[in-house]
């Protein structure tokens, strides 16, 4: 069949959206725009990713506990029991995944430990509230940037250990299943 040069009428409106999503991003844009090589893109694909684009500058930089109507408070690790921790844990667990934010690396730590993290760090951490059902933030519980070795130790692929060594010269340590292994909400795939 022959290709018109017309384009469809589907066409038409993610013609009409991507001229809008440009104009709405140009106070935005600077050179990292002009990396991406969009006419490899399909018009629909390019869209979603614009569109996430613009979500991200207009999101607001809040603490993760002011994402939550009311702002989620949490009980100091210290004043709880083991059995009441794991409650209270895996309810913040829930509650965290219901506005799509995902606990990596977490089986290495303790039902406390975990729990200390997000009342310490996780709740306390400033950043942009994205409203998209597409979006997921996932938080890295081995800071795996500034400590390799836990996520070498427990989480590390053979592959991935045998890169380490390759690339550093430097012998991974053992692997070890973690001491913790738990089946937290994951984002859909």
């Amino acid at each position: 069949m022959p290709r018109s040069d017309f384009p469809l009428p589907g066409e038409i409106d993610h013609l009409l959206w991507n001229a809008q999503l440009r104009d709405e991003l140009e106070p935005f844009l600077d050179e990292s725009i002009s990396c991406l090589r969009f006419n490899s893109l399909t018009t629909e694909v390019e869209n979603d990713y614009l569109a996430s684009m613009l979500a991200w500058e207009r999101a607001p930089a809040i603490p993760i506990s002011k994402w939550f109507e009311p702002e989620l408070k949490t009980h100091h690790p210290d004043t709880m029991d083991d059995r009441e921790l794991h409650a209270v844990l895996w309810n913040t667990i829930r509650c965290l995944f219901e506005k799509r934010i995902v606990l990596d690396f977490t089986d290495h730590l303790s039902d406390r430990e975990l729990y200390t993290l997000i009342y310490r760090d996780i709740l306390l951490s400033t950043e942009k509230k994205i409203e998209s059902v597409k979006n997921y933030l996932h938080w890295d519980c081995a800071d795996t940037g500034r400590n390799p070795e836990t996520w070498l130790r427990y989480y590390a692929t053979d592959e991935e250990r045998r890169g380490w060594k390759e690339t550093l010269n430097e012998e991974p340590p053992p692997p070890e299943p973690p001491p913790f292994p738990r089946e937290l909400p994951r984002r859909p795939l």
